[in-house]
């Protein structure tokens, strides 16, 4: 079955000036560099998009940067991230007016809803929006699980048709699989655990680390893809210790750090967020530069 999303989906960094206002100028940089090394399609104002320190006209913002940046070469996502199933529908609504292709969407946020709860809510965005959905899964980070069998039940909403699975275990990609099959695009969430979820059937990765290595993270994807599995393994290897700055309570101030460094961003983060400092900022600047430094080169894809 053919996905409408499937590949490489940067989760892009918002970036800000000193003063913390949105920085247009490099937000678009950084999403021209995703999309020229080949990525195939852009997320913005997730978690790593800082969306818990952006109004709904800030998302708005964002998402008229990106799609502007795409000029129609990939698909722009933006992320419902809500605390209220109202607020949700009314960002599904308005985004689709501001040339979104679809949303990935969270469960209500700070309430942990149950199982009805959660499906009703997923149910209710889905049908107040007019574009295709992504449902985004971390219980590690937000507390609610959707299991395989909640996404059998809820396979009658069509537009629903992908998931970002970011539960932390591998095997979630084969129960995804056993319980509904080809029915979803199902893409990796965890940056360490992407190679291990394509090649168990994961149709893509939705990325953290890209931002700064956009041609390394692409290049393990097509390269599993083309069964070449010996030559995304060096790659991934090399680029496991950068991938594990994704999780971690610092993945936002880790990747801008890294994509200040490789000169694809900025470090600015917004409140309660601060930068890297001390022994912790020398620790990650160091890891950074250690992987610039034996950075692999690509072969031909």
């Amino acid at each position: 079955m053919a996905h409408i999303w499937e590949g490489v989906l940067p989760a892009v960094t918002t970036k800000f000036h000193a003063d913390f206002s949105i920085d247009h100028a490099w937000t678009k940089k950084n999403i021209e560099a995703q999309i020229e090394a080949g990525v195939d399609g852009i997320i913005v104002c997730g978690s790593l998009g800082e969306a818990s320190t952006l109004s709904l006209d800030e998302k708005l913002e964002v998402l008229d940067l990106a799609v502007d940046a795409s000029h129609g070469r990939v698909p722009v996502l933006l992320t419902v991230a809500e605390n209220s199933t109202l607020d949700g529908c009314r960002q599904v609504e308005r985004g689709a007016q501001r040339g979104a292709s679809g949303y990935m969407v969270l469960p209500g946020l700070r309430y942990l809803s149950d199982r009805r709860e959660t499906l009703h809510h997923f149910r209710t965005v889905a049908n107040a929006s007019p574009l295709p959905l992504m449902i985004y899964n971390n219980p590690l980070a937000y507390g609610v699980d959707m299991t395989p069998d909640m996404f059998a039940e809820i396979a009658d909403e069509k537009k629903i048709v992908a998931i970002k699975e970011s539960c932390g275990d591998v095997r979630r990609v084969t129960d995804l699989i056993n319980a509904v099959g080809d029915r979803y695009a199902i893409f990796c969430g965890v940056d360490n655990l992407a190679m291990e979820a394509l090649l168990m059937g994961a149709h893509g990765w939705v990325a953290g680390l890209v931002c700064a290595f956009p041609r390394e993270t692409v290049a393990i994807y097509k390269l599993v893809k083309a069964g070449r599995l010996e030559e995304a393994r060096k790659i991934y290897r090399w680029f496991a210790p950068l991938l594990a700055l994704d999780v971690s309570a610092k993945l936002v101030q880790n990747i801008k750090l890294a994509e200040a460094i490789v000169g694809l961003g900025t470090e600015p983060v917004r409140l309660p967020r601060l930068p890297l400092e001390g022994v912790e900022r020398k620790a990650v600047e160091t890891l950074i530069r250690h992987a610039i430094e034996t950075r692999p080169a690509l072969p031909s894809l």
